[in-house]
């Protein structure tokens, strides 16, 4: 066990270091115990604000691990690189448990027949890239390392389909959630608060954590964010705010133009409300239904539009837009060239094939109304077994339920995963709540899987 007389640094940032170095030569080993942090202060003579300091700093780093009661500990060699939240939203494994029921369709995982968990677009239902990876050039381009950072025919066509005209700045970025953090690297400053929808997406609460901020948690309804929440948090003055316009993650819920309107009015009217930058996250733009919808028609200064294309063109392509305020993009943009530069001109290239070729366009259209078919069939089906979803769009919905536990253990059972909804929410209640489906991906056999889900909205908690 570390001997806290055998440590000489005493400022936090030295300490954290120290104890690093002592990891990295092994004499300290994975796993391995740490004193208190109060017991390293009265053996050092410091205070146990520095000493906790360097604690977080070394769990920041992946260094160590606090368990709790238990004390804290060297981390093992396999770091875990997905939080707790995200690692919240695995399925329950049940051993031993009896066989799935057959014939439910879908995607067939691991240990669930139908996997509604994943959040992920149909593979089936994504266009094919081929012919756009053919018109790239066969070689990559070598280009100057200070051209612009999109291509002028791409920049084109982003700016003829963006959801507001006049729009200041685009630019493209690797990936929707890329967009979002580099824009919250521009505008939260540690111990910012942050309005977010709770229910809402794991990813953004973690952000927020990482940046030092202050979640808000907002109420929403099935137009929205409710102006009431939002003129609520304004009072307690947060520097940001994160939604979603369309689809909303884990709801489905996609904000009607009246209510982004409203919300657009609050932050005109409220005490506070104009020091508030607006970032919204369109992920599913080409899959949702839903016509675009932005607060930034009625505040441009103030919103960040993030558009992206995984959900409708592909995960793996990692490419989204970013328009808004030239003052955050341009920002963006320089900071972008202190790491990836730009991104790969060879993936604008095949985006902007595939928002362009009449194929292309068809089959997201297509996949844009199976979607649709498919989550109103699961809904309808709901309604009828006494459980309503509202009219969910993209592909998911949040199926409340008596018990979360007991929800996706009955269902597991039965060969269905979902998504624990505790990770959802920025304050979750045990117990009672909701669980998220990808009722996007139900292709088959609706019937058995509504009946199914109905079952476990009303599972009594376990004993």
């Amino acid at each position: 066990m570390l001997s806290a007389e055998a440590l000489t640094e005493r400022s936090s940032a030295g300490l954290a270091s120290e104890i690093a170095r002592l990891v990295t030569d092994g004499t300290l080993l994975p796993g391995e115990r740490l004193p208190t942090v109060r017991a390293v202060a009265a053996q050092l003579g410091l205070s146990t604000g520095t000493v906790a300091a360097a604690w977080r700093a070394l769990a920041d780093a992946g260094v160590i691990v606090s368990r709790g009661r238990a004390g804290t500990f060297v981390r093992d060699e396999r770091r875990e690189w997905l939080s707790p939240r995200v690692r919240g939203l695995a399925r329950v494994e049940l051993p031993g448990s009896p066989a799935p029921p057959r014939g439910l369709g879908g995607r067939v995982a691991a240990s669930a027949r139908l996997d509604l968990s994943l959040g992920t677009p149909d593979p089936a239902l994504l266009p094919s890239i081929e012919r756009a990876l053919s018109l790239a050039r066969p070689r990559a381009d070598t280009g100057r390392y200070h051209d612009l950072p999109v291509l002028p025919e791409l920049y084109d066509v982003l700016r003829e389909q963006w959801p507001v005209s006049g729009v200041e700045a685009l630019t493209v970025v690797d990936g929707a959630f890329d967009g979002i953090s580099r824009t919250v690297d521009q505008v939260v400053r540690f111990g910012d608060r942050v309005a977010v929808e709770s229910p809402g997406f794991p990813y953004i609460f973690d952000l927020v954590d990482a940046a030092g901020g202050i979640p808000l948690p907002l109420e929403s309804d099935a137009d929205g964010i409710l102006p009431s929440a939002l003129a609520r948090a304004l009072a307690r003055q947060p520097s940001t705010l994160i939604l979603q316009p369309r689809a909303q993650n884990p709801t489905g819920v996609s904000m009607s133009a009246e209510r982004a309107r409203r919300l657009a009015n609050v932050l005109v009217t409220v005490p506070g409300g104009r020091r508030v930058t607006v970032i919204e996250d369109d992920h599913s733009a080409l899959i949702a239904t839903a016509p675009a919808v932005t607060l930034g028609r009625w505040i441009p200064a103030q919103v960040v539009h993030v558009r992206g294309f995984s959900k409708s063109h592909g995960p793996d392509l990692r490419i989204a837009a970013l328009g808004g305020p030239a003052d955050i993009v341009e920002k963006i943009v320089r900071r972008r060239m202190l790491g990836p530069g730009w991104t790969s001109r060879l993936l604008q290239t095949v985006l902007r094939e595939l928002l362009t070729d009449s194929r292309s366009i068809a089959a997201v259209s297509t996949a844009r109304l199976i979607y649709r078919d498919r989550l109103d069939r699961v809904a309808d089906a709901l309604r009828r077994l006494g459980v309503d979803v509202g009219a969910p769009d993209g592909i998911n919905l949040w199926l409340p339920v008596r018990d979360e536990r007991a929800a996706i253990v009955r269902l597991a059972a039965e060969g269905i995963a979902v998504a624990a909804g505790e990770p959802f929410v920025v304050h979750p209640v045990s117990g009672t709540g909701s669980v998220r489906v990808t009722a996007g991906s139900v292709s088959e056999n609706v019937r058995l899987v509504a009946e199914a889900l109905a079952r476990a909205a009303e599972a009594s908690p376990l004993a």
